[in-house]
């Protein structure tokens, strides 16, 4: 999202070259692979660990740092070999992407008209507030020092990281859509009206 971005503010002449198919297809197949060996490190190490601490956890779904909880064995090797790993491929993406948006932030300051810039900013920041909140609580969910840890701030901030961004995008993306915007409105001035 952020090269296309990036490509058709910074660059909008060559926009069909840069990003064409075969640009699409390789960046699918970087995010899918990159995605695939930090789920497929995380499952073998799982999977290798011995639990000798039960093996109820107090999460709605499997998490590695809370797995890593129930082991008899210190596995702080391992939990620090994927945490590096996993750290290595999201700062790689997040870097990526802030390279990108500083690029077309730049570009879209030199535009003369309010008109563009307004409409260049409001293209760009539902995505950058969409990865910035997925970012920022995935950092702090496994960053966190312990002494803060409880079940209650782990699970808004598992859920804060791991259902919040795919579940706002659909709204953030389609909130451009003039038809979406008249139907929220008319359901909140029809909900206002039926409470009073």
């Amino acid at each position: 999202m952020a090269y296309d971005r990036y490509v058709a503010i910074c660059k909008p002449l060559h926009y069909g070259t840069l990003l064409g198919s075969r640009t699409c297809v390789h960046m699918a197949a970087a995010a899918w692979s990159s995605g695939f060996l930090c789920s497929l490190f995380h499952t073998a190490n799982t999977f290798s660990i011995p639990l000798c601490h039960g093996n109820a956890l107090n999460q709605f779904f499997c998490e590695i740092s809370q797995i890593l909880k129930l082991s008899c064995s210190h596995a702080y090797l391992r939990e620090v070999g994927l945490i590096i790993f996993s750290i290595f491929v999201a700062l790689g993406c997040f870097l990526f992407i802030m390279l990108s948006y500083v690029q077309i932030f730049r570009a879209v300051l030199w535009i003369p008209s309010e008109q563009g810039r307004h409409k260049a900013f409001s293209t760009c920041l539902p995505h950058l507030a969409v990865v910035s909140l997925f970012v920022g609580t995935a950092m702090f969910a496994y960053l966190k020092p312990p002494s803060i840890s409880s079940k209650s701030l782990n699970l808004v901030v598992a859920v804060l990281y791991s259902v919040v961004p795919p579940a706002v995008n659909p709204l953030i993306y389609s909130m451009r859509n003039q038809e979406l915007k008249e139907t929220l409105w008319k359901l909140a001035q029809w909900v206002l009206f039926h409470q009073q």
